[in-house]
């Protein structure tokens, strides 16, 4: 018996700790007509999304139910990123046509437009912000120049600083889930940001470096980057062909010799999203679904097959949000 007791005993522990390593999706709502890319959550209860069709989405209970919102005027538009700075507080990024950045200080009862450009070839990809109010938004290239914008007052005023850096022929950015843009707390660098189409690259200050992504199409190359002090991550593909897993992910650190590596198990698919859980714990998304890595992001594990174009943990708290087409919004749901 107490040989029978010790063998259950660590079939139990084996059972614990194979759920510790699978988390799950759970879906808070969905069926709404708006493909939601734009995701910023504030706390573990105030998360904002937006998206297609003049959509923004608010809740203020962890996602047990949420406030639907067509923004007046805007009913067409479509903003694929947002920034949460409150319960109260948030910009929107609408892409083009022209391209504009509105700001709500009533839960989005009211938006005011603190930015606007109506240059032909507009088209906003996405805003970065960090905890003091400083941000920039990145647009597809005007003229062969990256386009850019900057505020330092959570986004009340904006300034153009577009037309210093050059890209190649063919080169653009991705507006898929607003991550293609990271700041940094550094005086010189104050972001790094990457590039996909026919070249994929990482901006880093006056470094401009290729990256051992899929590249020479359209469709392909870098979508988002996430860091965790020096080190970083970059996920992308090609969204034409979501179920090719080569060439989808580099990680990478940030030094007077920036290096690259290759995961030894890559993510399965294209991937539009990915953020840092912890130093070693990391998540992706994208049209072929969501994986995970548990040791930096060396080695991934696909745990679902639902798509979804964001995923973002709350700023001060510990729980994840997505969000995807047809209005799909979820948490996942990680072992305690």
């Amino acid at each position: 018996m107490k040989r029978y007791g010790i063998v259950l005993s660590f079939l139990l522990l084996c059972c614990q700790i194979s759920f510790a390593q699978n988390p799950s999706i759970s879906i808070l709502d969905s069926g709404h007509n708006a493909s939601l890319r734009g995701l910023s959550a504030v706390d573990n209860e105030v998360v904002w999304c937006s998206g297609s069709n003049g959509t923004v989405a608010r809740s203020t209970d962890g996602g047990k139910s949420f406030e639907w919102i067509t923004v007046s005027g805007y009913e067409k538009r479509d903003f694929r990123d947002i920034e949460a700075f409150d319960a109260n507080t948030a910009v929107i990024m609408g892409i083009s046509e022209p391209a504009v950045i509105l700001k709500t200080t009533d839960a989005g009862k009211t938006w005011i437009k603190v930015f606007e450009d109506s240059t032909k070839g507009m088209f906003l990809d996405a805003m970065s912000f960090d905890e003091k109010g400083s941000g920039v938004v990145i647009g597809d290239p005007i003229d062969g120049k990256v386009y850019l914008a900057k505020t330092n007052d959570f986004g009340n005023t904006w300034k153009k600083e577009s037309g210093t850096i050059d890209v190649e022929k063919g080169e653009s950015f991705f507006a898929s889930s607003g991550t293609n843009i990271h700041t940094l707390h550094e005086k010189e660098n104050s972001f790094v940001f990457v590039s996909g189409g026919m070249v994929s690259r990482l901006f880093y200050g006056k470094r401009k470096l290729y990256l051992p992504l899929m590249r020479g199409k359209e469709s392909t190359g870098a979508n988002s980057i996430a860091m965790w002090g020096k080190k970083g991550i970059v996920v992308g593909g090609d969204f034409a062909q979501d179920a090719r897993a080569d060439s989808n992910c580099v990680l990478f650190s940030l030094g007077k010799s920036p290096d690259f590596s290759i995961p030894a198990a890559a993510p399965k698919g294209y991937k539009s999203c990915v953020i840092y859980l912890s130093k070693k714990t990391l998540v992706t998304c994208g049209t072929s679904g969501v994986d995970i890595s548990y040791d930096g992001g060396m080695n991934w594990k696909n745990i679902s097959k639902q798509s979804f174009h964001a995923v973002q943990k709350s700023k001060s708290g510990r729980k994840v949000f997505l969000s995807g087409g047809k209005g799909k919004i979820a948490t996942l749901v990680l072992a305690q």
